[in-house]
């Protein structure tokens, strides 16, 4: 992954686009890592693989006794 300071990235946003078509771009401020930059269907597949490991997550904890989400609705319905 290619490193840049944050004042090298302002400079050369237009270049930072570009190298972040085909690989992470991490732009640093004081030495530390702020933002990386990564092509849109790298972004895409982590924000899909981060939905099913949530929804995963939810089926694991139904199974586990917690509520769905209609079985929570018709519950606060009862209630109300």
């Amino acid at each position: 992954m290619k490193a840049v300071t944050a004042t090298e990235a302002k400079a050369r946003f237009g270049d930072c686009l570009d190298q972040a078509r085909t690989e992470a771009v991490a732009i640093n401020r004081n030495g530390k890592t702020v933002v990386v930059m990564v092509p849109s269907d790298e972004y895409e597949r982590l924000q899909a693989l981060d939905d099913t490991f949530w929804a995963l997550q939810a089926r694991m904890a139904e199974k586990e006794g917690y509520l769905g989400p209609e079985a929570a609705m018709k519950f606060i319905e009862s209630k109300m």
